[in-house]
C-alpha cells in the first residue's frame, strides 16, 4: 500500500508541475553524475531521490545518456550565464578584466559539480559536448566576450599587445579549475585546505593578480 501511496503521488507531481519535475530530475541527475561518473551514475538511484520514476525519465530524456547530456549542457550554459550576465563595457578594461576572473573564480568555487562534470566529460575526450551543437556556439560567447574586452584594452593602451584571446581565456579557466578539480590531492599532499574560507580569499585575490600582470601593459603601484 505505501509503495503504491508513493507512485501516485509521483504520478500526481508528475501532472501537476511537469517542468518542476524535469527540473528535479536534473539537479538530482547533476549530483549524481558529478559523484559518479557517467558510467557509474545510476538512473535507479535518480529515480528514488525524485518526484518522478524511472519510467519517467526516460520520457523526458530518452536514456541515461540523454539525461547527462541535458545536464552536461546545463551546466555549461550556467558557467557561459554567469560571464554574459556582468555588464563588462560600463567597466575600464582593467576592472573589467579583474571582475572577469573574479566571477569565474567564484563560479567554480561555488559550483565543484560544475568542475567534476567537465572532468568526467574529458574522461569520455568531450565526445558529448561533440553532440550538443549549440551549447558549442554558446561556449564560443566566452572567447568572443574576452575579445571584445581585450581589443577595448589594447586600443586604450591598458592591455599588452599580441596576446591571444583564447590564451587568456585558458588561463583564467585553468586557475579557477585547478583551484576546485586538485583540492583533495592537494590537501593530502601538502595538508593544505584550499576550500578553507580564508584561502579562497587568498588564492582569489592571487589569481586575479597572476592574469592582471599577464594581460596589463603596467599595473598601477599598489604600494602607496
Amino acid at each position: 500500500m505505501g509503495e503504491r501511496r508513493v507512485s501516485r503521488r509521483k504520478a500526481n507531481t508528475w501532472t501537476q508541475d511537469p517542468e518542476g519535475v524535469r527540473r528535479n530530475i536534473l539537479d538530482v541527475a547533476r549530483d549524481e553524475f558529478a559523484r559518479n561518473g557517467l558510467s557509474g551514475g545510476r538512473v535507479d538511484e535518480i529515480a528514488a531521490r525524485t518526484a518522478t520514476s524511472k519510467r519517467m525519465i526516460y520520457y523526458y530524456f530518452g536514456d541515461k545518456e540523454g539525461l547527462y547530456l541535458a545536464v552536461l549542457e546545463e551546466a555549461y550554459a550556467g558557467m557561459r550565464s554567469a560571464e554574459l550576465a556582468l555588464d563588462l563595457a560600463a567597466l575600464s578594461p582593467v576592472n573589467a578584466l579583474r571582475r572577469l576572473v573574479e566571477v569565474t573564480f567564484d563560479y567554480h568555487a561555488q559550483n565543484s559539480d560544475f568542475v567534476r562534470l567537465v572532468m568526467v566529460e574529458n574522461i569520455h575526450q568531450g565526445r558529448h559536448l561533440r553532440r550538443l551543437e549549440a551549447l558549442n556556439k554558446v561556449n564560443l560567447s566566452a572567447i568572443q566576450l574576452l575579445r571584445d574586452l581585450y581589443d577595448r584594452g589594447v586600443a586604450t593602451g591598458d592591455f599588452r599587445s599580441g596576446l591571444d584571446p583564447l590564451h587568456i581565456h585558458l588561463t583564467i579557466s585553468a586557475l579557477g579549475f585547478y583551484n576546485v578539480s586538485n583540492r583533495h590531492s592537494i590537501r593530502e599532499v601538502f595538508k593544505h585546505d584550499m576550500a578553507d574560507k580564508a584561502e579562497l580569499v587568498l588564492r582569489r585575490a592571487e589569481v586575479v593578480d597572476v592574469v592582471l600582470r599577464y594581460v596589463v601593459r603596467q599595473l598601477p603601484d599598489m604600494t602607496d
